[in-house]
């Protein structure tokens, strides 16, 4: 099932996976180079629902209307907070999430929206490096640990071992209750996960919600 959403910078869109006696809303959003379409967040749609989870997948106004460049962080964030409330269902809690900028969107907003969690995948921890040979690790001075240190609330990120945006080694900074789950071999792409890695992510979002 598909929902329209208005927002004060266009129409978002929603894409429900409904689970059968959900017990909690993961309001997926995309990132800056793609839509909801990618292995990854396809691949959680089709799986979690069976934990109880019904996933919400989000595609922010621009990607709608079908503009290539994403917007400033900033409106990204004002698309999010303006479609919360139709993420949110009787008595289900709402757990935040997406794949980089996408999870960037989900930390900087969770503790005001109340999301009883993040789901970090491919968080971009810095820029990527501008000359790999140079600087295989990226641009650390541009780090973007301050919004996964701000969350306010439990984050899990998924990184791939060979991120250039960001490699697992280099989440030295993470809160106390924030975990990081290594996927060896993989870049920012991250691709769709094995099941292993899917069933951690899903005992790690069931395990934030019995608390």
């Amino acid at each position: 099932m598909t929902r329209t959403v208005h927002t004060p910078v266009g129409d978002a869109r929603i894409t429900w996976h409904a689970a059968a006696g959900a017990r909690a809303v993961l309001a997926l959003g995309h990132g800056a180079g793609g839509g909801v379409e990618t292995d990854d967040l396809q691949a959680l749609a089709a799986a979690l629902p069976a934990r109880g989870i019904t996933v919400a997948l989000v595609e922010q106004p621009w990607r709608v209307a079908g503009k290539r460049v994403a917007p400033a962080p900033r409106t990204l964030d004002t698309a999010w907070r303006a479609l919360w409330p139709a993420l949110a269902k009787p008595g289900l809690p709402v757990l935040a999430g997406g794949r980089s900028a996408g999870a960037r969107v989900a930390c900087r907003t969770a503790s005001e929206l109340g999301a009883r969690a993040v789901l970090a995948l491919s968080f971009p921890l810095h820029p990527p490096p501008a000359n790999a040979g140079r600087c295989p690790h990226g641009r650390p001075e541009k780090s973007r640990a301050g919004e996964l240190t701000g969350a306010g609330v439990p984050v899990l990120v998924v990184q791939g071992g060979s991120d250039p945006f960001g490699r697992p080694e280099e989440f030295r900074e993470l809160p106390a209750d924030a975990e990081l789950i290594e996927v060896p071999g993989v870049g920012h792409g991250l691709s769709a996960p094995e099941p292993p890695v899917i069933r951690r992510i899903g005992d790690w979002l069931t395990a934030r919600l019995a608390r």
